[in-house]
């Protein structure tokens, strides 16, 4: 097998290549003849090219090795400019190793690490570059990259099951709506032809049979459209079946929400809205405590300001109105008040956080308190996210099942009555 390796000479320098060797083992036992400490040994694997060309997005699997292997080469005594070139020239994704070849540049010209983080925020948040920082003032860049590459596993780790749970409603509830406005509008119309051939102009059809029948005209036929001023005389749109028009409109509708909610007041509103919706609110909420945990423990560690974090956190959450709650909280603790009285007095903070806060406040151990609320909370949201998927999938069976009974009974039931009508002789 093929594998790539790094690894460092007593004098200091690092070494890089590629070799052929019967296992990992046998790599490392030859490194070590030759009288050089390995830093990194990995199996050679192809690098893909998307067709479209390198993106200008990171992935968090992609962050958290290069984390993690510049914490191992920083602990291994390598400098910090030569780690980044290493790092770059080995690194799958290509725009991860245009962005560390230009960070290289910048750290051997002498600017901070942190500083040259900063100039590619796509890549590194405020979180990733505050705690970089403090682990640059305070000698420690090694053990707050090793934080880092966990908090940023957890980030993906909870990421990955909201998506996953969320994948099959969707997929589900997009197929019965494709498969709904199909029926409505190629199906309809030519079983309503069968119908009124059977039974006459008059045929008297069941109320939900009727209440189909309707919705499927309204959809085909431009009724509706005709009857807007201004719009009537247009004759490509007077002309456009309702569906496609309302469907016109709405799009216009979700583009200037979207649009909206970018803005600093939308996505407040927006964030508000959402913590009043009550399944959603629960996971939001789990997943905010925890993520303040996580991240408020890592800075407090890191030897971060309590002012400093509060801001940098607040900004992780992701929820605008438990930002507005922690600025508020670091004007009170600016005041003088401990951390635990504005966190006690928050809605969406449970008393527990609280009263953990004030424990760590008292015995100076905030981040380990934190740390196992963080740990606590990312569980009970693992739970609840599996637990949602489990109840999610038989409800959208059952739904599923009874939209397509009920159209089939609509559709079936006026047929077999008016056959039975029809006279045989």
């Amino acid at each position: 097998m093929r594998y790539t390796y790094k690894a460092t000479t007593k004098e200091g320098r690092v070494l890089s290549g590629t070799t052929e060797a019967v296992s990992k083992e046998a790599l490392l036992m030859l490194l070590h003849k030759q009288e050089v400490t390995p830093l990194l040994i990995e199996e050679e694997k192809k690098k893909k090219l998307s067709i479209f060309g390198p993106t200008k997005k990171v992935r968090l699997q992609d962050l958290v090795i290069f984390t993690r292997q510049l914490s191992t080469m920083i602990s291994a005594g390598v400098p910090l400019a030569r780690s980044l070139s290493a790092l770059a020239s080995d690194s799958e994704s290509i725009y991860l190793r245009e962005v560390l070849t230009s960070i290289t540049k910048n750290v051997e010209s002498g600017s901070p690490l942190a500083e040259s983080f900063a100039k590619y925020p796509q890549v590194f948040n405020e979180v990733y570059i505050s705690m970089v920082k403090a682990g640059e003032e305070g000698g420690i860049l090694d053990q707050i990259l090793k934080r880092l590459a966990l908090q940023v596993e957890l980030d993906s780790s909870i990421r990955k099951k909201i998506k996953s749970a969320m994948m099959y409603p969707i997929v589900i509830l997009t197929i019965t709506i494709i498969a709904f406005f199909g029926i409505m509008l190629f199906i309809m119309p030519k079983i309503e032809n069968i119908i009124y051939e059977l039974g006459g102009p008059h045929a008297k059809l069941p109320v939900y049979s009727q209440i189909l029948l309707d919705f499927s005209n309204d959809c085909v036929h431009p009724t509706i459209v005709r009857l807007i001023p201004l719009i009537n005389k247009i004759p490509v749109i007077s002309s456009m079946p309702n569906l496609i028009f309302f469907l016109i409109i709405f799009g216009i509708i979700i583009l200037y929400l979207i649009k909206y909610i970018k803005t600093p007041t939308g996505k407040y509103n927006f964030h508000l809205i959402l913590l009043k919706i009550p399944i959603i609110k629960i996971i939001i909420l789990k997943i905010a405590i925890a993520r303040f945990s996580r991240t408020f423990a890592s800075l407090m560690g890191a030897g971060v300001t309590v002012l400093d974090a509060l801001e940098v956190t607040g900004a992780a959450i992701g929820n605008k109105v438990i930002e507005e709650e922690l600025k508020n909280a670091a004007k009170e603790v600016q005041n003088g008040k401990p951390l635990s009285e504005p966190i006690s007095q928050s809605p969406h903070f449970p008393p527990i956080v609280a009263q953990m806060l004030l424990v760590g406040e008292e015995t100076g151990q905030i981040d380990q308190v934190l740390a196992k609320i963080a740990d606590f909370y990312e569980e009970e949201v693992a739970v609840l996210i599996d637990g949602l998927a489990a109840i999610i999938e038989p409800i959208m069976i059952v739904l599923l099942g009874a939209g397509v009974g009920l159209i089939a009974a609509s559709v079936m039931g006026p047929i077999a009555n008016l056959t039975k009508q029809i006279p045989t002789n």
